[in-house]
């Protein structure tokens, strides 16, 4: 436990002596927790990370240069960080050392004002457990877990709920507490398991996203930078642009290989598929809907002048563009004329 030897020394200097100690690195094991931590700026703030699912990391798998998970995007936005990495793959970060730890920690944090938490599904719940406990300001979740208390939560008969039951959901930090924390949670509201633990999160900002479904697709939406962008912007700024979060998630769905990566991705179970498919649906009316509204509006004139242009030269392109006016004016007898000649 170097980190808090450290903190006791250091929390009783003076602010302009703490700031000129700056930075310090550092890491600690704590049975069955890896944890790895950097201070630069007591003017910044300091996140907290707890690694998600998805991942059996041992001890012997731990190097000099591993980082946990949030450990290096907290780096590049040159902010402090404590990160926390579970071993094994089982661990909910129940251990009593672990906690011990945290409540020592807890009592060391003054100089820092602005901490916040971060963290998905299983690091989601760890940031909602103990933010109370390390006086956090603000967080952000990913398709959450609120506990994996039976009698808390009885609808969540996820396989993963029955391996949790090994360890002890009844005892100091098994729920949500998150005190005086403000912040975000972010889920998929047709994921009826993760709606219903977001309901026990009616203090945070709710921002829904259609098809994201519950860490399973992280890699995916990780290509179009969907997490990474969201939690640069909280953490530059504590907050995130809900108008433009609401933009990037339209503009994500919109994508048609949006869907066809995440059947994919889950072609073996048949309720995911089935949640899938209404998110799709969704986002099909939605589609239907927009080009209702603004079909009215739009002058499709230019496509016909251009395939009437080219329809000798090129009448498959020409064919296409008149394709494309009928879908904007299905009525139109013009463009059905002009079809049938050309077909």
């Amino acid at each position: 436990m170097k980190l808090l030897y450290w903190l006791d020394e250091w929390s009783s200097l003076s602010r302009e002596d703490q700031q000129a100690r700056l930075p310090m690195s550092g890491a600690d094991l704590l049975d069955g927790v890896f944890v790895k931590y950097q201070f630069v700026d007591i003017n910044k703030p300091l996140l907290f990370t707890f690694s998600p699912a998805g991942t059996n990391l041992q001890e012997q798998d731990l190097h000099s240069n591993f980082s946990p998970w949030g450990y290096t995007l907290a780096q590049k936005q040159n902010v402090n960080i404590i990160a926390f990495q579970h071993l094994g793959k089982s661990n909910w970060f129940r251990n009593r050392n672990l906690i011990f730890f945290l409540e020592q920690l807890s009592t060391l944090l003054a100089p820092f004002e602005s901490r916040l938490g971060y963290g998905l599904s299983r690091g989601g719940f760890a940031i909602g457990a103990f933010a109370k406990l390390l006086k956090l300001n603000q967080v952000l979740l990913f398709h959450p877990v609120s506990t994996k208390n039976k009698k808390l939560a009885p609808w969540d008969n996820r396989t993963s709920t029955e391996i949790a039951q090994q360890f002890d959901w009844e005892s100091d930090y098994h729920d949500l507490d998150l005190g005086n924390a403000k912040g975000y949670i972010i889920y998929d509201p047709t994921n009826k398991i993760d709606r219903l633990h977001a309901k026990r999160y009616p203090d945070l900002t709710h921002l829904r996203v259609f098809g994201m479904g519950h860490g399973t697709h992280a890699t995916y939406l990780n290509k179009f930078g969907f997490y990474k962008q969201v939690a640069v912007d909280f953490i530059r700024h504590q907050q995130i642009d809900i108008a433009q979060f609401r933009h990037q998630t339209k503009t994500l769905r919109l994508k048609e290989d949006y869907y066809h990566k995440l059947n994919k991705a889950n072609a073996n179970s048949t309720h995911r598929l089935g949640l899938l498919s209404k998110a799709h649906n969704v986002l099909i009316d939605e589609k239907k809907a927009h080009v209702k509204e603004h079909q009215t509006t739009i002058d499709i004139q230019p496509l016909v002048d251009i395939a009437m242009k080219h329809q000798q030269t090129n009448p498959q392109d020409a064919v296409q563009l008149l394709a494309v006016a009928q879908q904007i004016a299905p009525d139109d007898p013009l463009i059905e004329h002009k079809l049938q000649q050309l077909l």
